[in-house]
């Protein structure tokens, strides 16, 4: 009995011992040992750098992604034909494609387009490691293989380096413009934006001719992985409604967000002038249901997020004080909303002071929190500054609508944010335009430059 004490007090010993060695071990080769700063720094909301692009003439970004090698591809339009565009001799707009490094340097850019005016709003990068840009187009040379009329939707499909795969435009004799493209779980592609119904004849729904509409329906248009359509759907009412934005559900079916002004049709229960409109359609086209969301006065959804949990952030700006907005600041505020999957509203917010401020571009951060960027002229409630006409304007919010960072910047021209996204490594990019030359910003190579900003 005491031998068995003494070996099980010795192996107990043993054990100890080695355990001890082994952590002390461990602990002086593990990475992740809390004695050794391994994490990225944390987000200090700090300028990182800003940087201006663009010629003599008028230059634009409208949208940002982050691209697989951590740079930066950055898509707007150019008016330009000198400064840092290099491939373009005449001063129509083309779509402009900026490929930028961590830095935000020029690797390559590229300028797609016709003689006439063609501008792009939107870039995904494909499943292939390409790009895929949707924007409008009046040119029917150059680049663009076929016009309809006033403007048609133009989607171009790039390989990684910026060399056109292919290029479709879809469209009839009116004003048809797509603001939004996402790549669909099946290798496809869906387009959002709006169509001129009244010039279509009712033209442009896959599955009936319906005449009765107004003069600008939500468009959506499905597309296999070639760029052909699958089918096309329209929705709204007798007024102007346009589609600024889309994303796919987890049923793979589509949501559709922008604003309506219209109060009949497919639109069951408008608020106001303009209300946020969300249509929400299967993997068909089938509408399932449609919501409105707003006030008395004009309110307009520019971007959307998935929160990643069933739920939908939402952000533009309203100018109601009334209905479901519940606290207006003052001539039009950023306003935000949270909804189901149902389209129930959850949660509301405005933010804003008494001038002119709007939310432009929407994204999810990896700890679940919202980036979103837009443009203020206020220096009052919420905001405390502004340098000049119009102030690039950036904020992060979190779950429960709370803004835990802010920040304008510009200079004393007008200055304006598009879009934004949080980097791999916890920083914020965005982009958009500046006419400004001081403050904040140093320099302006012509009479609207692409501005990108990263903080730190």
């Amino acid at each position: 009995m005491l031998k068995f004490k003494s070996i099980s007090h010795l192996y107990r010993t043993g054990f100890i011992i080695l355990s001890s060695l082994c952590i002390l071990s461990c602990g002086e080769d593990d990475d992740t040992s809390p004695d050794q700063n391994t994490t990225e720094p944390s987000f200090t909301g700090e300028i990182d750098w800003i940087k201006t692009y663009g010629g003599s003439r008028e230059d634009n970004a409208l949208s940002v992604i982050e691209t697989i090698d951590r740079g930066y591809a950055v898509l707007g339009y150019t008016q330009s034909i000198d400064g840092d565009i290099t491939d373009k001799t005449a001063t129509d707009s083309d779509y402009w494609l900026l490929k930028l490094d961590t830095d935000g340097a020029i690797q390559w850019s590229k300028t797609y387009g016709g003689t006439n005016d063609d501008r792009a709003e939107k870039i995904i990068q494909t499943n292939d490691g390409g790009y895929a840009m949707v924007g409008y187009n009046r040119s029917n040379d150059g680049d663009v293989s076929n016009n309809e009329g006033l403007q048609d939707y133009w989607i171009v499909k790039t390989d990684a380096n910026g060399t056109i795969s292919w290029e479709k435009s879809f469209g009839f004799a009116g004003i048809d413009r797509a603001f939004s493209i996402i790549q669909s779980q099946d290798g496809g592609y869906f387009i959002s934006g709006f169509l001129d119904v009244t010039a279509s004849g009712g033209d442009g729904n896959s599955f009936s001719k319906n005449n009765k509409h107004g003069v600008g329906e939500f468009w959506g248009i499905k597309l296999n992985a070639n760029g052909d359509v699958a089918w096309r759907r329209f929705f709204g009412g007798t007024n102007n409604d346009r589609s600024y934005g889309v994303v796919q559900t987890p049923d793979n079916g589509f949501m559709m967000i922008g604003s309506s002004e219209s109060n009949d049709f497919d639109i069951t229960n408008s608020k106001g002038s303009y209300d946020f409109w969300i249509v929400k359609i299967n993997n068909q086209g089938t509408l399932l249901w449609e919501k409105s969301y707003g006030g008395s006065e004009i309110d307009v959804a520019y971007a959307i997020t998935p929160t990643g949990d069933g739920k939908y952030v939402l952000v533009g700006d309203s100018r109601s004080n009334d209905g479901d907005i519940s606290s207006a600041s003052g001539n039009a505020d950023l306003w935000m909303i949270q909804i189901d999957g149902n389209g129930n509203l959850l949660w509301e917010k405005s933010i804003g002071g008494t001038a002119f401020d709007t939310g432009r571009g929407i994204s999810k951060m990896q700890n679940g929190s919202f980036v979103i960027t837009g443009n203020s002229r206020s220096n009052d409630i919420d905001l405390s500054s502004n340098n000049g006409q119009s102030d690039i304007w950036s904020l992060i919010v979190d779950n429960n609508a709370e803004v835990t960072w802010q920040k304008t910047l510009g200079g004393s021209q007008s200055d304006f944010g598009n879009d934004c996204l949080e980097t791999f490594d916890n920083k914020l990019i965005i982009v958009g335009n500046t006419e400004s030359n001081d403050i904040d910003i140093s320099l302006n190579k012509g009479s609207k430059d692409v501005i990108i900003i990263k903080y730190k």
